[in-house]
């Protein structure tokens, strides 16, 4: 499982790193983009801090993809992950597996399910919010989870019913959280939406060209 996992970081976080999306933060994503970089720090290294048999695991990258577009959410992911090794008490193994089934796995399932949902339905903001924030999240978050449950019963761990279950339930409480976060975005700050666009769901005209 860790090299898999190993993998699995070294391949997005290349590719990511290969469209440079820090530039984008000199736009308006800077201040959102530092501001969930310590939020979600803290929401991860919270389970720690609970009392034993207590797990509430909130994830946050399908909200980060949709924020920052997919390559900056890597990056993010990854500085979330060596925030919760460095402030936590977990090892290099379990912060990895978290960040590879809990992050980086979710987020690349979001994008691919926003892709489909833009190509092959129309281009209306109920979509996007319910389709991508809301429901997309859950089925992410959720299939994320049944990979890794597989996998590590494939290697010799508990029995996968009862885990499956568990994701799913787990799944829906990013999904509120995202889709919730995603409709006030939209309505009040949609230049936070790196995914967004007026023009495409709202059928604005395009911003007249700069006269310098």
């Amino acid at each position: 499982m860790f090299a898999i996992e190993i993998c699995l970081l070294l391949l997005a976080l290349g590719v990511s790193a290969l469209m440079r999306p820090w530039r984008m933060l000199a736009g308006p994503l800077g201040a959102p983009w530092a501001a969930s970089l310590v939020v979600l720090s803290l929401l991860w290294v919270l389970p720690q801090m609970l009392p034993n048999g207590i797990s509430i695991q909130l994830s946050g990258a399908c909200l980060l993809v949709l924020m920052f577009g997919w390559p900056l959410a890597v990056i993010e992911l990854v500085l979330v992950a060596l925030a919760v090794w460095l402030l936590g008490d977990l090892g290099f193994a379990a912060v990895l597996s978290q960040l590879v089934w809990i992050g980086l796995v979710p987020a690349t399932l979001a994008l691919a399910l926003g892709e489909a949902l833009r190509r092959g339905l129309p281009a209306h903001p109920f979509i996007y919010v319910l389709g991508r924030g809301f429901i997309g999240t859950a089925m992410s978050i959720f299939a994320a989870g049944a990979a890794y449950e597989f996998i590590h019963h494939l290697l010799g761990g508990v029995a996968v019913e009862h885990a499956l279950v568990a994701r799913w339930l787990m799944a829906w409480g990013d999904a509120f959280l995202t889709g919730m976060l995603v409709a006030v975005f939209v309505a009040f700050v949609p230049e936070w939406l790196a995914t967004w666009s007026d023009q495409r769901y709202l059928g604005s005209p395009p911003p007249p060209p700069s006269s310098s």
